[in-house]
């Protein structure tokens, strides 16, 4: 037998309108009384919230200047990061990516590592509010290793058209084939050798100097997100290496 569903219905008749009425007099009383109920606790508990907001806001007040000052000090670390041939010889492949990104961070670009299977010739991508987008394809090789013209096809290839980059640069901590510089000297792919690496990553000139790039206006940066400098909100992991008194640079 099927069960029938409750429906309701309106009142019929005098009594039912009655009985209604008082079931609602009834419901509006009881939340009035809450309601009074309500304020009474608040009226009575009114220290105890107000520790409670006190306390909430120096927790927040506190978080603020936290995060005010882990900026700051990676700003400060970044903006004094220099790092010796010697370490970025003894790095790995990926390594040698997240130190090129923090060395775009220190000159002053909003940075990123994605290099990985499926970069397409990009292995960290920076992007400046005056001078552009950059990419760079690392290749870091054993000392006297050379890096020949195939890699500045595929730059060539993919910057412009896949990445939309004002500046293709390919960064070896060993050498270039005479083929290789001279192609990207006429095609616009910049190279740095271990020469310019030196001057870099060790004695902190800023990449943009060293390949000549000029401060430009950047309307299109807009549409990218950028709104100038590096992001506090940037997911990388800043500052992988130090520098000491010593000269040497190590790990945080």
């Amino acid at each position: 037998m099927a069960s029938r569903r409750l429906r309701l219905r309106k009142p019929r008749g005098t009594g039912e309108h009655i009985a209604a009425a008082v079931v609602a007099l009834a419901a509006v009383t009881l939340l009035f009384q809450m309601a009074l109920a309500a304020q009474s606790a608040v009226v009575r508990g009114w220290p105890f919230f107000l520790v409670v907001a006190a306390v909430g806001l120096a927790y927040v007040l506190w978080r603020l200047l936290q995060s005010s000052r882990a900026r700051r000090a990676r700003s400060e670390m970044l903006a004094r990061l220099r790092i010796m041939l010697a370490d970025i010889d003894a790095m790995n492949d990926r390594e040698f990516e997240i130190a090129l990104r923090d060395l775009l961070i220190r000159d002053g670009w909003s940075a990123r590592r994605v290099g990985g299977g499926g970069d397409q010739a990009a292995d960290v991508i920076g992007d400046h509010p005056q001078r552009g987008r950059i990419v760079v394809q690392a290749k870091h090789t054993r000392v006297g290793g050379k890096v020949g013209s195939s890699v500045m096809y595929a730059v060539k290839g993919t910057a412009g058209p896949v990445h939309k980059a004002d500046h293709a640069v390919v960064v070896t901590n060993g050498a270039f084939t005479r083929d290789a510089m001279a192609w990207g000297d006429r095609h616009g792919v910049h190279w740095v050798d271990r020469e310019k690496l030196q001057r870099w990553a060790g004695r902190g000139a800023a990449l943009h100097e060293l390949l000549k790039v000029s401060a430009r206006s950047r309307p299109n940066l807009q549409a990218r997100g950028l709104t100038g400098g590096v992001p506090a909100h940037h997911p990388s992991r800043l500052g992988v290496w130090c520098s000491k008194k010593t000269g040497r640079s190590t790990r945080c």
